[in-house]
């Protein structure tokens, strides 16, 4: 199994990171923006630098799309995982009919609504993971990271097993 990491930088990138006990025994390959940190921690790793900004740039959006384009073709990742934000649209569209799983798992953050990431992406995600159970209430195909206990990120690696096992 290949896995496509795809986020933007800051927040959805350490959120991604902290996804390792899943993902860290897997082949994969991320996407995300170049910055002083992704550079640093993702040394070692296979890394496409994506065109950034993408809020209301039509153009770094159409790089993008050709970058996710070009990735997957050669690719052919089972799994793309995104933690948001705009940068993963492209990827999880044509991610999808590539063949490939595509989960997106929304922010902690977003309480009461989702991204605008997770919205223009969620008709075609095999699963789309949240939060908190408001959120989930207003849409009832995503799956809850349940436990409240747990850190966010063992709770999604908790859930994410069932999506390729």
């Amino acid at each position: 199994m290949t896995i496509l990491l795809v986020c933007s930088s800051g927040g959805h990138f350490k959120a991604l990171q902290q996804l390792r006990p899943f993902w860290g025994e897997y082949p994969r390959l991320w996407v995300t923006f170049r910055t002083a940190t992704t550079e640093q921690e993702l040394q070692g790793e296979a890394v496409r630098w994506a065109f950034s900004p993408t809020n209301r740039n039509l153009p770094n959006l159409l790089r993008n799309l050709g970058l996710a384009l070009g990735i997957l073709r050669r690719t052919r990742p089972t799994l793309i995982l995104s933690t948001g934000a705009g940068v993963a649209v492209p990827f999880l569209l044509l991610g999808r009919l590539f063949g490939s799983q595509v989960v997106f798992i929304e922010s902690i953050t977003r309480i009461h609504s989702l991204s605008l990431s997770a919205r223009l992406v969620r008709p075609f995600l095999h699963v789309l993971y949240v939060h908190w159970p408001q959120l989930q209430s207003r849409y009832p195909r995503a799956e809850l990271i349940s436990d409240l206990v747990l850190e966010p990120a063992e709770r999604a690696v908790s859930g994410l097993d069932g999506v390729i096992r």
